[in-house]
């Protein structure tokens, strides 16, 4: 926490220890580019270093330490920007008002089907506003109602999203998640509603240092700031009407690096693209996915754009834990999906995939590492992750993983039955396992099954 901007309300200039403290780290950072070859390496300043007197000379100072690396302080403009490029690359579709929060100033972006449309820098970052506040939460409040006045466009996201990003707004994260006892310990896209994070944003703005400290999950260094924090987002609150607050753990670092993506990298839809990454580097056969969704389609009935997305990342997760150890493989996978580092998944997303492979390595819906899908889930998500884990089980014991002997089979609802037909010069047949996993998917979908020669039926009951 090097405070670079702390006093810069009173003197103008960045604070001296601050400097000091940040040429050090800088150097480091150099240093451990410089070992890992990264390129490309730039130095991005922000609301500090632009608006200090001796912001060019700390910049040049840089530049003594580290020759060659490019150095660009953002304007208002482009820190807005580049925030908003993060949260659009783990949330496309995002709808709603963006609030970037660091020490001097504080991003604001009203975005609209996923496209930057507003965008206005204020000074409430948390240092500076406390600062400007001479420290009186009860001034500050007055500061933060009368700057954000000046922006008219921030009632238009009423009913919609409060999309927060940094280091103060993280910590108010964690502070409920410890509250809640969460059961996952992620705080990108976690989501609360409006009166939670209204009711949070009182108490840490009305707490005691004392009661602050006492506060389960809040990192001690930033005691100080979360107040001021605090305070920013309960008049943006109100301001906005957002009907909730989505954390996000990305924000202008990740808004550079997509920006200097290729253009096909950035249109990736996030979800499909961590599927298809992770079953490139565990499964077997990264051929089978696209064979699954066609087969698993026939259980498609009445599926919504977002269903069928989710089966899609399905198939492709399918085969992740074959590596694994044989009574490990359905928690192995359940855990991997659930814990991936991708970022454009949001927490009922994680949970659903990892329950539907879990289901598919067939796993008991009880077993104690499924409570966090279990809390994060409702009932019709379960049955549903349910109904895709049996299938994909049914699809794998079919095909023994390979899309050919796949071919020979097709899963069809038909007259009232679900059909599984067999192509038995193909190499497939009804042997117990067939029948036994077929069972089950038709229990999982209120079916009762029965077998024939050549097909095997589950019928819809009277």
């Amino acid at each position: 926490m090097l405070r670079l901007g702390r006093g810069l309300q009173q003197t103008g200039r960045l604070n001296e220890e601050g400097v000091h403290q940040a040429l050090t780290v800088m150097s480091r950072y150099h240093a451990v580019a410089r070992a890992m070859h990264a390129n490309p390496f730039e130095v991005l300043a922000t609301a500090a270093v632009r608006d200090a007197e001796n912001g060019a000379e700390f910049v040049q100072g840089l530049r003594d330490r580290m020759p060659g690396v490019p150095i660009r302080i953002l304007t208002g403009k482009e820190e807005a920007g580049l925030s908003a490029a993060g949260v659009l690359c783990g949330i496309p579709n995002a709808e709603g008002i963006l609030l970037d929060i660091g020490g001097g100033s504080l991003e604001a972006v009203r975005l609209l089907g996923g496209r930057p449309i507003h965008s206005e820098t204020m000074r409430l970052g948390v240092i500076r506003l406390a600062d400007r506040a001479g420290g009186d939460l009860l001034r500050a409040r007055t500061i933060v109602e009368e700057d954000t006045a000046q922006v008219p466009w921030l009632t238009q996201g009423a009913g919609q999203d409060l999309y927060l990003v940094g280091g103060a707004f993280r910590a108010l994260a964690r502070i409920h998640m410890a509250q809640t006892s969460y059961p996952l310990n992620m705080l990108h896209h976690y989501t609360i509603a409006r009166d939670e994070a209204r009711d949070l944003a009182g108490v840490v703005a009305g707490a005691s240092r004392r009661a602050l400290e006492r506060l389960p999950g809040l990192p001690r260094r930033r005691i100080d700031d979360l107040p001021f924090a605090a305070v920013v987002l309960r008049r943006l609150l109100r301001v906005t009407g957002a009907a909730r607050v989505v954390f996000s753990a990305n924000g202008l670092r990740e808004g550079w690096l997509m920006d200097i993506m290729p253009p096909k990298v950035r249109a990736d839809e996030p979800v499909t693209a961590a599927a298809r990454d992770m079953a490139a580097v565990f499964s077997r056969d990264p051929s089978l996915p696209p064979a699954l969704i066609a087969w698993t389609s026939a259980l498609a009935l009445r599926e919504t754009v977002e269903q069928r997305r989710l089966r899609e990342a399905a198939c492709w997760f399918s085969d992740i834990a074959s590596h694994d150890h044989p009574e490990y493989r359905a928690e192995q996978g359940f855990l991997r999906v659930l814990r991936q580092p991708g970022t454009g998944i949001d927490h009922h997303t994680r949970a659903f995939l990892a329950l539907t492979i879990a289901m598919r390595y067939e796993a008991e819906l009880d077993s104690p590492f499924l409570g966090t899908a279990r809390m994060l889930l409702d009932m019709a998500s379960v049955q549903r992750a349910e109904a895709l884990g049996a299938a994909l089980q049914l699809a794998y014991t079919l095909s023994a993983g390979t899309p050919d002997l796949l071919a020979g089979t097709s899963l069809t609802i038909a007259d009232g039955k679900l059909v599984l037909d067999l192509n038995v010069n193909a190499g497939v047949f009804a042997g117990e396992s067939v029948v036994r996993r077929l069972s089950r998917l038709a229990a999982v979908l209120g079916l009762e099954p029965f077998t024939g020669n050549e097909r095997v039926y589950a019928e819809l009951p009277a």
